[in-house]
């Protein structure tokens, strides 16, 4: 009887398959033991959802005014249905549809957000920590100066000097926020520099931007991920301070913060318009701090549970 034999090459992807199989399946084991991560992962593909599809779903348009429809409350119903299922606001503008548009808005502004910090802290802390010295020594005492600033102050100062609006809110908040990737990436870099592979590479004749980028990095980026998430969260939760406090998204955009700040006046009266918007920042926030936790559990080595 014949005998067939495989040759290395076809060996080889199927052992790299089966071996990015595993580690998925070894990290969805470790993320799917915190319910709470389920849930908020979820929920997160849920707001997705809600955003990719808005036009779709909202039942007005997000800047439609409705005169004769002023501060109606929720599930008021004209001839026998529910025209405005969470109410108006206080120029007749459905608060669901506004909701529906902010969702767009908010995985907007973490997404802008968390990318800018993060690369940017990404590349300044990877030169930091692999060239050390004077380099290492001025970044880190910039980074502790911004630091040293609560990050809504700070954030709320650079917009005053740039100017309100949604876009430079965004970009105060990454410089804000950059300083903790920074830290992040630099202790991981000069933990892992010294390490057997890292070594190695160097004398095959790696240059600094193979190993800082191709060899070390790598190996650096699950914490930066799990900072990345709970980024991303307090991304929107500051957006939407800004825009409360006037400095953010200016009306008429449905983003939650500025439909707070618009609904102020109205708490004792209305209460509908300020607790949807509310819920909604709470909620979103709740869930993707969650997601942040099971990410942290998978990706965590000294976390995971025998």
């Amino acid at each position: 009887m014949a005998q067939t034999t495989t040759s290395p090459s076809q060996i080889g992807p199927v052992s790299t398959d089966s071996s990015r199989r595993a580690r998925l399946a070894e990290f969805w084991y470790y993320f799917s033991e915190n319910r709470g991560a389920v849930i908020g992962l979820f929920f997160f593909l849920f707001l997705i959802i809600v955003a990719v599809f808005a036009p779709l779903l909202a039942p007005h348009a997000p800047t439609m005014q409705y005169r004769d429809a002023v501060l109606v409350p929720p599930f008021w119903e004209e001839g026998g249905r529910a025209t405005y299922l969470l109410g108006t606001d206080a120029v007749g503008r459905d608060i669901l549809s506004r909701l529906i548009y902010g969702t767009r808005y908010s995985l907007f502004i973490g997404v802008i957000v968390t990318t800018i910090s993060l690369v940017g802290g990404i590349l300044i802390g990877v030169i930091a920590g692999y060239f050390r010295g004077w380099v290492d020594t001025v970044i880190m005492r910039v980074m502790d100066i911004i630091l040293a600033f609560p990050s809504l102050l700070l954030a709320l100062v650079l917009v005053a000097v740039l100017g309100p609006g949604l876009t430079n809110a965004m970009i105060a908040i990454a410089l804000v926020f950059q300083p903790h990737f920074v830290r992040l990436t630099r202790a991981a870099v000069i933990s892992e520099k010294t390490r057997d592979y890292v070594v190695a590479a160097k004398v095959a004749g790696a240059g600094p931007l193979r190993l800082m980028f191709k060899t070390i990095l790598p190996n650096c980026m699950a914490p930066l991920i799990v900072q990345a998430t709970l980024s991303f969260s307090n991304a929107i939760l500051d957006a939407a301070a800004l825009g409360f406090l006037g400095q953010g998204a200016q009306p008429p955009t449905p983003e939650w913060g500025t439909m707070l700040a618009e609904a102020r006046e109205f708490i004792l009266r209305a209460w509908w318009v300020v607790t949807f918007p509310g819920l909604a920042i709470l909620i979103t926030v709740l869930a993707i701090n969650l997601m942040g936790d099971g990410l942290r559990d998978a990706l965590d080595p000294k976390l995971k549970r025998s």
